[in-house]
Order: structure tokens, then C-alpha cells, then sequence
């Protein structure tokens, strides 16, 4: 990589990535590769003072965590569309505050929730909305930014919010700003393709960054259908500047492969 350029901020997703270790020994694996910060899925299975300790031990930054999504184990995806589920989505997000304040973290993803079908596709969006607008000032109030991310319908058929333009009409209509879009590459490859263009005109409502290989969700490496060089190159002129977590399945040691990452620091001799 030439020297003139600037890497990209990559943050370790410990729900994806150093499988081969425990979760909260993660923290400790990423830090000593290179990474300077973390996501991940759910912190709600630990006490906020634990995550906090092996934070500053290893001096990493939280970027991003989702609130609490309902029934993940048996399958739902997020409760913000959900009628029926208001009082337990304001709950769920005092709970992800709380955490929230406590890991230093700005960001949190606020899961859609999955539309059968059975289910009104404009009572599901009224919700959201609502639930949205209520949550963004209370969200407010400690500094923290709500992400929206769309999902493809390849891997969660009937998610409620399934392309970046219906994240922004969402956005638009809550009008509150500290929500933004949550631009995941995979997601948008599966769904959409013409990525820069598509990121380019989201680029103002943008708040977070995820990539991962496609197909399979693996290594963001050169065997994968997005040139990942020419993406950050791309981000680096639409002056994007902030966190790009890494959230893919690693084909098998996950240090083993991060030859991807090596020219952006992050490696077996990544320096902090």
C-alpha cells in the first residue's frame, strides 16, 4: 500500500471473527493482531464492568453493539417493527443505553424485526417509526447515535428494512440525527452490487461501516467477488474516515487468515 495512503479504521467483530477462542479472551486476540477497536453482536450475557475492564486492558475502543433483539436463539431478528412489542423494545433499549454509557460506546444497531407473512408491511414501518422516534431522544440524551442496517433477503427473507434507500426513507421520516445508516458491503453486494455509487449516495445519513467477502461471508480477501482495495480506496475519497467493522466468518484460523488485512496493519506484526 503506498505510504501516502490512509488505512482504514478496521474494528474487530468478536461475534464473528477469533471463534477459536472464548469470547471474552477475544478482546486480548484483537489486540494483539493490530486492532485498535471492536464490535460485536450482544454484550447482554456479561456484566458492563467486565467488558469495560477487558476494554482498557487491552486499550480498544467499542464501537457498535446491537439492542436487544427478542428471540434471537429461536430465530427473531429485532422487535423496533414489531406491533404488540413496544413496551419491550423501550426496555431493550434502556438496557443497550445503559451498556452503552458504561463501554463508552456511540453506536448502537436497532434491529427492524422480520414481517410474516401474514403481516402489514406499512403497520410494520408505522411501528418502526414510532418505536424509532421515540428511542432516538432518548438516545439522545447520552450521546449515542441509532444504526439502521438493511439486510439482504437472501439470508433473512421478510426483514422489515431490506435496502439502504428504505433505511433512508425511514431516516428521513423520523427526521432525528442521530440516526444513520448502518452500510454493510456484504449486504449490499448480495442485495444491490454497484456498491460505491449506492454508498456514495448514502454517504450523509452513513454512521458505520461492516464489510465481508461474498460469496459465503468469509475473508474479504482477493478469492471474493468485491475488490475490497478499489471499496476503501473509494471511502477514502468520499472522505469517510470512521470504523469499517470486520464481520465475517473466518474459512479457519482467523489469524492464519488475515493476509487481507496486512497492508492496513493488522496482522501477526500489526502495530498498535
Amino acid at each position: 500500500m503506498p505510504s501516502s495512503a490512509v488505512r482504514p479504521k478496521l474494528a474487530a467483530n468478536l461475534s464473528m471473527i477469533f471463534p477459536e477462542v472464548e469470547f471474552l479472551d477475544r478482546f486480548a486476540a484483537a489486540a494483539a493482531v493490530g486492532f485498535r477497536a471492536v464490535e460485536y453482536l450482544f454484550p447482554y450475557a456479561y456484566a458492563k464492568q467486565e467488558l469495560r475492564s477487558r476494554l482498557e486492558n487491552w486499550k480498544l475502543e467499542q464501537v457498535l453493539f446491537n439492542a436487544p433483539p427478542g428471540d434471537f436463539e429461536n430465530g427473531e431478528r429485532g422487535i423496533a417493527g414489531l406491533p404488540g412489542r413496544e413496551d419491550e423494545f423501550r426496555r431493550s433499549i434502556e438496557q443497550a443505553l445503559d451498556y452503552a454509557v458504561t463501554l463508552r460506546c456511540r453506536r448502537i444497531h436497532v434491529m427492524a424485526g422480520l414481517v410474516s407473512l401474514q403481516g402489514d408491511p406499512r403497520r410494520h414501518r408505522e411501528v418502526y417509526v414510532e418505536n424509532l422516534s421515540w428511542a432516538a431522544e432518548q438516545a439522545r440524551s447520552v450521546h449515542v447515535d441509532l444504526m439502521l442496517e438493511p439486510l439482504n433477503a437472501i439470508d433473512f427473507p421478510g426483514y422489515l428494512i431490506g435496502t439502504p434507500q428504505a433505511a433512508r426513507s425511514v431516516i428521513e421520516e423520523v427526521g432525528a440525527p442521530n440516526i444513520k445508516l448502518q452500510y454493510d458491503f456484504y449486504h449490499a453486494q448480495m442485495t444491490h452490487g454497484r456498491l460505491l455509487e449506492t454508498f456514495s449516495d448514502k454517504r450523509h445519513i452513513v454512521g458505520h461501516v461492516q464489510i465481508a467477502g461474498v460469496p459465503g461471508r468469509n475473508e474479504p480477501d482477493d478469492s471474493q467477488e468485491i475488490n475490497y482495495r478499489a471499496i476503501f480506496a473509494g471511502l477514502e475519497t468520499m472522505g469517510y474516515d470512521g470504523w469499517i467493522g470486520c464481520e465475517y466468518r473466518p474459512r479457519g484460523d482467523t489469524v492464519a487468515g488475515l493476509a487481507w488485512a496486512a497492508p492496513y496493519g493488522i496482522g501477526p506484526r500489526g502495530k498498535r
